[in-house]
C-alpha cells in the first residue's frame, strides 16, 4: 500500500488541487475560493534497537492480530501505519508511522493544528509503548533513550501548565471539600428529618386516639340521651325535631331515631298521629 507522505515539520506541504475557483468559471456564476486545507506539521525521534529473534518479518506476523494498525514491509524495513483521522477527500491527516529495522526504530507522526504539539507527542510515546510490548520478545530498544523521551515529554508537558491552571485546580480541590462537606451535611439532615418523620407519626397517632377518647367522654350517655329527648318534647309541646336536637347535642340521626324509638317501646313516649 502507499505510505502516506507527511510534510516536513513547520513547513506546508503541496498544494491542494482544485481549491481555488476555477478560472473559465462563467461570469454570472463565480465561484467561491474554497478554503485552503493546511496540512499538519510533522515530528518525529529515532530510537537504537535491535531485532533479537528471528526476522522482520515475523514482527508483522505479531502486529497484524491489531485490526487499526496497516503494515506496508520495505527492504529491511516494516513499516507500521496507524491512521487515527482522514481528511475530507479520505486521505490520512492525523496519523504515525513506526519504521522498524534491524538496528533502529524511527517513529513520525503528524501534529494538527488544534492540537497541542506537547500533547500529540505524549501520545505517540503511550503509543509506542504499546507496539513494544507486543514484540518485546523478538526486538528490543535502547530502553535509556525511552526513559528519556518520557521524560522530557512530561517535563514539557508539566511546563506548560500554568498559574491559572494551577489556581483552577486549587479552586477544584476547595470546592470538592466543600461538596463533600455539604453531602456529609445532606445525610445528617436526611436522618434527623426521617427521625422527625418518625416521630411525628408516632405524636399524630397519640393525637388522634385522644380525640377520640375525648370526644367518647363528651358524647351523650344512652340514658343521658333518652332524658334529653324527653326533656325536649316536653319544652316543645310534644312536637320533635330531629334536625334541630342533632345540632344541638352533637349526635347522629340515626342515634335521635334508635332512642326515640325505644322511648315509645318502653311507653315513656306516645306517638300521635
Amino acid at each position: 500500500m502507499p505510505l502516506p507522505s507527511p510534510s516536513p515539520q513547520g513547513k506546508k506541504g503541496p498544494a491542494v488541487p482544485g481549491t481555488a475557483a476555477s478560472a473559465a468559471a462563467p461570469a454570472y456564476a463565480a465561484q467561491p475560493a474554497k478554503e485552503e486545507i493546511h496540512p499538519p506539521q510533522v515530528d518525529g525521534f529515532k530510537i537504537k534497537g535491535r531485532l533479537v529473534k528471528g526476522k522482520l518479518k515475523d514482527l508483522a506476523t505479531i502486529l497484524r492480530s491489531i485490526s487499526f494498525l496497516e503494515l506496508a514491509p520495505e527492504k529491511d524495513v516494516l513499516n507500521v501505519i496507524y491512521v487515527e483521522s482522514r481528511d475530507i477527500d479520505k486521505n490520512p491527516y492525523l496519523f504515525s508511522i513506526v519504521k522498524i529495522k534491524e538496528d533502529e526504530l524511527e517513529v513520525m507522526y503528524t501534529i494538527p493544528s488544534e492540537i497541542s504539539p506537547k500533547k500529540r507527542r505524549v501520545d505517540v510515546i503511550r503509543y509506542l509503548l504499546n507496539i513494544l510490548s507486543l514484540i518485546e520478545s523478538s526486538y528490543s530498544v535502547d530502553n535509556k533513550t525511552v526513559y528519556q523521551l518520557i521524560e522530557n515529554a512530561i517535563k514539557e508537558l508539566a511546563g506548560s501548565v500554568t498559574m491559572e491552571y494551577n489556581k483552577l485546580y486549587t479552586s477544584y480541590d476547595s470546592l470538592k471539600k466543600e461538596v463533600d462537606d455539604l453531602k456529609k451535611k445532606v445525610d445528617r439532615l436526611s436522618e434527623q428529618n426521617q427521625a422527625l418523620t418518625s416521630q411525628n407519626y408516632e405524636l399524630k397517632t397519640h393525637n388522634d386516639e385522644m380525640r377520640l377518647r375525648v370526644q367518647q367522654l363528651e358524647g351523650l350517655s344512652d340514658d343521658a340521651l333518652k332524658a334529653k329527648l324527653q326533656e325536649w318534647v316536653s319544652e316543645h309541646s310534644g312536637t320533635m325535631n330531629i334536625t334541630e336536637f342533632t345540632k344541638v347535642y352533637k349526635v347522629s340521626d340515626a342515634r335521635v331515631e334508635e332512642m326515640l324509638n325505644k322511648l315509645v317501646s318502653e311507653g315513656y313516649l306516645d306517638v300521635v298521629q
